[in-house]
């Protein structure tokens, strides 16, 4: 990346605490004790600097994948990786890996703003791309995207909680069967912990990650899409800022979003205000509402008492039932990995993946800058 604007040994160091304390989805945890199939696609990973690529790596791997190659330009990332994945062979570039005919898909952890020109060169390479969120940082990102995307034929699919959810397809699988009627709104909350001790510097630069809105809402304008349908959306309004951390004067900390869809409506609020107290990263939750009834997602932690994530709250004319999805199979992995066999679209189609993204860098874009008096 041109113009580095961080000390690159703080960079390394912090990165590094991030992979040794990895902090993704509950369900990630069990990964690592499921038995692995033999492989079915070989994959390789270029960039590490996000934790995330590592319960990314996980999945794949899950699925049936085999991890051939990583490349990262930072040597101490790379040594922190191959203690965990000592069956991968560092590249010495990344064109390397993009030359190598044996590789169908390629993974990133990259910085945001770096990913999706790292994707469409991986797409013009004729492989597939597996990138964490956001996955585009821009409208003029998105729109190569899609160009490219269109021309190549390759898959762009951006790992977003849904699919990695085991609440998200029980909540479905009850809205199908008519639990709650038609769903007519979603109000999704991702709230955050910052750990600033345990960030790296260009976290708290937004040309870096896009935005709030773009980065942390991609979990929440996917499952708007998923429960409503929608196919067509408006966003009614958009505001973002930075209310409570001076010290980071390029940093956003709240941002909320309301969405009108063909199909329905919603509302989004993100943010980096998780109180220590929390014993988890984030009370994440997702409200449905349909004309019989609701669903409430508490995906990180139930604040009555019951340990752990994945939990589901059912309430409709006959009843007011809790759930829990904590058992609930995970598909994703072995979808994926079929569809990328078979050039299918089972486990999320490109047209959900783009409508997200595109949500999310075009309610950043319009969002309005909140301001707020300090007494």
């Amino acid at each position: 990346m041109k113009g580095h604007l961080f000390n690159r040994r703080r960079f390394i160091k912090e990165s590094s605490k991030a992979a040794a304390g990895i902090v993704l989805l509950p369900s990630l945890a069990n990964h690592t004790q499921a038995r692995t199939p033999p492989p079915r696609i070989r994959f390789s990973v270029i960039g590490i600097n996000h934790a995330h690529i590592y319960g990314m790596t996980e999945t794949i791997i899950k699925g049936g994948g085999e991890l051939v190659s990583v490349y990262a330009k930072e040597p101490e990332l790379i040594a922190t990786f191959l203690k965990k994945y000592p069956q991968a062979k560092p590249a010495r570039t990344s064109k390397e890996i993009l030359r190598d005919p044996s590789v169908q898909l390629v993974l990133s952890g990259s910085i945001p703003a770096d990913r999706a020109p790292l994707g469409i060169e991986v797409m013009q390479h004729g492989k597939d791309f597996l990138v964490d969120k956001p996955g585009v940082t821009t409208l003029e990102q998105m729109a190569e995207v899609r160009r490219v995307q269109k021309e190549t034929r390759r898959s762009y699919t951006i790992f977003i909680e849904r699919l990695e959810s085991r609440t998200i397809p029980k909540a479905g699988a009850l809205i199908k069967a008519g639990a709650i009627g038609k769903v007519i709104q979603t109000i999704g909350l991702g709230p955050h912990r910052m750990n600033p001790k345990n960030r790296p510097p260009w976290f708290f630069d937004k040309k870096y990650f896009g935005g709030i809105i773009t980065d942390l809402g991609s979990h929440q304008f996917d499952q708007f899409i998923y429960f409503t349908g929608s196919t067509q959306v408006e966003i009614v309004s958009a505001q973002s800022g930075n209310l409570n951390h001076p010290q980071y004067p390029a940093l956003e900390d709240f941002g909320d979003v309301m969405l009108k869809g063909d199909k329905g409506t919603g509302y989004l609020r993100v943010d980096w205000f998780s109180p220590d107290g929390l014993k988890s990263f984030g009370d994440s939750r997702l409200t449905i509402l349909g004309t019989e009834g609701y669903i409430e997602l508490r995906k990180t932690t139930d604040l009555s008492g019951r340990p752990g994530g994945d939990h589901l709250f059912l309430v409709n004319r006959e009843e007011n039932r809790y759930i829990d999805c904590s058992k609930e199979p995970l598909q994703f992995s072995e979808l994926f990995i079929n569809d990328i066999i078979n050039r299918t679209e089972t486990a999320i189609t490109q047209e959900e993946v783009f409508l997200a993204a595109e949500l999310g860098v075009r309610a950043q874009a319009e969002a309005k800058e909140i301001k707020l008096l300090t007494v």
